[in-house]
């Protein structure tokens, strides 16, 4: 048989999805596991946006939409929310993708603005996918390492290191996955001095931008002065309306990086489903209390899962500002990130993702949700306390 792909070959699976699915195995074979990998909200969909999908699907919303890029109500919708709330104004009808979950609005925008060889940076830690996507379109994936003892904070000198010559993009995500971090306005101001000097795209996956705590705002990179006309802005529903199932995402970008993306999706996955866009709609134009509400329980969950994971001898957890993700370490074990992760799930039954897997600075660390139930995380430090000792 001929060789298959070598470029697909050497894309590791999403460890993240690994952990969740080897934690379901587990617990179906009866073994007594607390998942705390998968970054799935434990809350339904908001009633209202489920019904607007039904409404959509009897209303005959079962055919291809039109325009397949996004039906007119849902990119008008789009524009609006992020006139509002990000201060970014596109144009609904020539700068909007709608995409089957903000994953593949990723992929399309790395898509449109790549050629073979060229650089994209990312900060490190990073979610699992970014390198892999940026492999996957011909790109040269770059870590900037931002170190932990430092709060991962992000500074021009740390971004400059890295910059070349064949340097074309920087990848952007707040609040961060897997760190919790927020990014702050020094840190934004880093990110848009080093894009202007070196004419860089800035790609913003801003999935989790309503979970920030605290009174936090969320500061987005396309509304700085200056960006409009570089940044690809992505986002979706999957976090914020507890919609991960439903697939929809988005980017919004300047019309030209647009235009080629809306020529990708239309030559690969056409579209993302009609009466999901219906819903879309609603969820944007609906009542913000579900949503508010889900990130007063994630605050919740945090404020007492911080204290409590500081509170076990040889664990240290930062206190997070957004998304629902803890990073804790363990400064006494001599295990790789991946041989903890390992060990919780045999000595404690708590089911984690490795730090190793964000990059080289998640190393020492695993990945915890609190995207689950309260009565699960008290589980889990139960759990972890009595295990502690033997990591």
């Amino acid at each position: 048989m001929k060789e298959l792909s070598r470029v697909v070959s050497s894309i590791p699976p999403s460890e993240t999805l690994a952990v969740s699915d080897r934690a379901k195995a587990l617990k179906a074979a009866g073994q007594d596991v607390v998942a705390l990998a998968g970054g799935d909200p434990d809350f339904d969909t908001p009633d209202y946006i489920t019904a607007a999908a039904f409404q959509a699907i009897e209303n005959g919303a079962t055919h291809y939409p039109a325009p397949m890029k996004g039906i007119t109500p849902l990119l008008e919708a789009i524009a609006e929310k992020m006139a509002t709330d990000n201060g970014i104004t596109v144009k609904p009808g020539s700068d909007i993708v709608v995409t089957p979950g903000g994953k593949w609005a990723l992929f399309l925008a790395l898509s449109a603005i790549l050629n073979p060889g060229d650089e994209v940076l990312y900060l490190e830690p990073v979610w699992v996918s970014y390198p892999p996507m940026i492999a996957l379109v011909g790109g040269t994936p770059v870590a900037v390492t931002l170190p932990g003892e430092d709060n991962f904070r992000i500074t021009a000198d740390r971004l400059r290191a890295k910059v070349t010559p064949r340097t074309k993009a920087l990848m952007v995500n707040s609040p961060n996955n897997p760190t919790g971090r927020v990014i702050t306005k020094e840190e934004i101001d880093a990110i848009v001095e080093v894009a202007l000097e070196n004419d860089l795209y800035v790609i913003s996956d801003e999935i989790y931008e309503t979970v920030i705590f605290d009174g936090r705002k969320h500061l987005s990179p396309g509304a700085q002065p200056g960006m409009a006309e570089r940044t690809i802005t992505i986002n979706g529903l999957s976090k914020s309306h507890a919609m991960t199932g439903w697939r929809l995402g988005w980017l919004a970008a300047p019309t030209p990086i647009a235009k080629l993306a809306t020529q990708m999706n239309s030559q690969t996955v056409s579209s993302a489903a009609n009466f999901t866009m219906h819903a879309a709609v609603a969820a944007l134009k609906g009542p913000k209390d579900t949503t508010r509400a889900m990130r007063d329980e994630y605050q919740r969950r945090r404020d007492f899962m911080v204290p409590a994971l500081n509170a076990i001898d040889g664990v240290e957890c930062a206190n997070i500002e957004g998304a629902f993700y803890l990073f804790p370490r363990f400064p006494n074990s001599r295990r790789t990130s991946a041989e903890l992760a390992e060990a919780l799930i045999d000595k404690a039954g708590i089911a984690s993702v490795p730090g190793g897997a964000f990059g080289r600075s998640g190393e020492g660390h695993v990945r915890f949700t609190i995207a689950t139930a309260m009565r699960d995380l008290e589980k889990a430090v139960e759990k972890l306390a009595k295990a502690a000792r033997d990591l």
